[in-house]
Formats: structure tokens, C-alpha cells, sequence
């Protein structure tokens, strides 16, 4: 009887062990379309942190920076990818969010660039993007945040929408329409190279405009969330120089709801599982700390916020 006591005992501790560690803390990650970089990245990071931590991420695919930062306001999400210039509006209410604020969230690290490139047909003449004035130019699809950078960008050149035969095109279609020389130029914001500029340059000669010292200074004193940022040298059929110019960033936020120590394991082993992500995404080969919290003009996490002073990034 009482041998039978004893192993009914133990094998009520023992399911009660299994029980505790499959009560993993449950975070859902919002990310982009599920042919993006947002979506391919997210999945591998899940995929690795779900391995280092007792914390299961699941990965939702969805329309990306704006929706995201929406998700995470509606409690549908805890963590997201999202560009940092689209969550600076939203934290203000301004641009995208035109007078909806929403500070529901944190930042808890920048991952890695996406790249303001000004692609243009050197036959037309341009050779600086001061030289897009009175020239046909796609800024990207309306509303979205590429059109945002194409007009902060311009207006460091003293370029207005106005003064521009502006196009909104995607990046395929305005790859084409330089293509077909039915405009001079386009605004790309993408990570370098990028796949439609590739295949445009393989039959056309393109230059990549350069965003010079004086006005990337300009641009990030008044919005803070650019960084300069080279066009590395062959990036492109034709360059063969690197390309100074701008970049947002594709940041991890999450919601102010999570917990402290929910969000310094995440930060934690995110960054101590570079040489895994590298592994699992080329993205992986741009994390740092120190990229990590430069040009972030939204609030880190407390958690994210305790592992950067650990490792001396803030």
C-alpha cells in the first residue's frame, strides 16, 4: 500500500514538472506579407528564441509597420516588427497616423537597415537629387512610408511634391516605368541590394543618388529616426563606388503590457543568438547592440532597457 502511495506520488510530481515547463509565457509576433523580409526574419528569429527561452513566440504574417503598431494597441499582439520612422508617427500622431497617437508600445531593438535609395536614368540628366526637380519621379504607393522618406527627403533639397512630376508606383512597377523611360527616377526604401533594382540595372543603366553629408545632417536633426547609411560598391550592375545615403530601421517593438523580465529575455536572447539567426537569415550579419539603440526616438522597454546598460549599450 504504501509502495503504491509512493509511486502515485511521484507521478504526480513528475506530470506536475512537465505541467509547469509547458507553460511557456505565449508572445505573438506580428511581422509583414508572407513573402517579405519582415515575415521570413520573424519566423527564424521565433524559431530560435522558442529553442533559448521558455518564452513560444508565434508569427503572424500581416501588412506590416502601420497594422502592426495597430495590432499591438488592440492587445491582438505582444511583439512586432515595424519600420522606426512609421512608429516616430505614431508615437506623435502625425504623417501615416495623421492625429491618432498611440503610445501603447516600446521599442525594444533596432534590427537591421532599410535603405532610402533615390534609383535614377543617368540619360536624363540627373546626377544629384537636386536634379529632381521638374523631372518624373514614382515616391511609392500613396500613403505609405517610402512617400513620407521621398518627401522628407526631398524637402532637405528644397524640393517640393509640386516640383516634381510625382508618380505613385511600387517598386516593381516603377523599376518598369524607369525601364520603359516613362519616369528619371524612383524611391526605393529596402533592404541593400534589392531584388528590383537588381534585375532593372542587369538591362538599364541606373545611378544610385547620394544623400551628401550636409543633408543627411539636416534630415537627422529634424526627424531622428535616419541614420547615414552606404550603398555598398556592387550592390549594382554600374557602381562602383559606395553610396552614401539614409536609412530607417526595422525595429522590434513591443507592448507596454509585457512584462520586465519577459521583455529582458527576449532582448537578451536575441542578441546572444546572433551566430544562429546569421545561420537562418541574412539579416542576421547586421545585429549589434550598438545599431541596436542608435536612432530610436521611441522609449526602450524597461527589459530591453536593463540588458543594453548590462552590456554598456546605453
Amino acid at each position: 500500500m504504501k509502495r503504491v502511495l509512493l509511486i502515485a506520488l511521484l507521478l504526480s510530481l513528475t506530470l506536475g514538472i512537465i505541467g509547469c515547463k509547458g507553460k511557456a509565457e505565449q508572445v505573438r509576433m506580428a511581422t509583414g506579407g508572407s513573402t517579405g523580409t519582415y515575415y521570413s526574419f520573424g519566423s527564424a528569429v521565433s524559431q530560435i528564441l522558442n529553442e533559448k527561452t521558455n518564452i513560444s513566440i508565434t508569427v503572424q504574417s500581416t501588412g506590416a509597420s502601420k497594422a502592426n503598431i495597430q495590432l499591438i494597441d488592440a492587445g491582438e499582439v505582444e511583439l512586432a516588427i515595424v519600420q522606426n520612422d512609421v512608429m516616430d508617427y505614431a508615437y506623435r500622431g502625425v504623417d501615416l497616423f495623421n492625429g491618432e497617437v498611440i503610445t501603447s508600445f516600446y521599442s525594444m531593438a533596432a534590427i537591421y537597415a532599410e535603405v532610402c535609395q533615390v534609383v535614377a536614368n543617368p540619360a536624363s540628366g540627373i546626377r544629384t537629387i537636386a536634379d529632381l526637380r521638374g523631372k518624373n519621379v514614382s515616391v511609392g504607393d500613396a500613403g505609405s512610408g517610402t512617400e513620407f522618406n521621398a518627401r522628407q527627403i526631398l524637402e532637405a533639397y528644397g524640393i517640393t511634391f509640386e516640383q516634381i512630376g510625382r508618380q505613385n508606383l511600387s517598386f516593381a512597377a516603377s523599376a518598369d516605368a524607369l525601364r520603359d523611360n516613362k519616369i528619371d527616377a524612383f524611391f526605393c526604401v529596402a533592404g541593400a541590394p534589392t531584388p528590383a533594382v537588381i534585375d532593372l540595372a542587369t538591362g538599364k543603366d541606373i545611378v544610385i543618388l547620394e544623400v551628401d553629408d550636409d543633408h543627411a545632417a539636416q534630415l537627422i536633426q529634424k526627424y531622428p529616426f535616419y541614420t547615414k547609411y552606404p550603398v555598398p560598391a556592387g550592390s549594382y550592375r554600374g557602381q562602383n563606388t559606395d553610396v552614401q545615403t539614409v536609412a530607417v530601421k526595422a525595429t522590434f517593438i513591443v507592448s507596454s503590457k509585457l512584462k520586465e523580465d519577459t521583455v529582458y529575455q527576449l532582448t537578451k536572447a536575441f542578441f546572444e543568438s546572433k551566430p544562429q539567426i546569421e545561420s537562418a537569415h541574412v539579416k542576421g550579419n547586421e545585429i549589434s547592440t550598438s545599431y541596436a539603440v542608435e536612432g530610436i526616438s521611441v522609449p526602450f522597454h524597461p527589459g530591453a532597457t536593463r540588458y543594453f546598460r548590462e552590456v554598456g549599450a546605453l
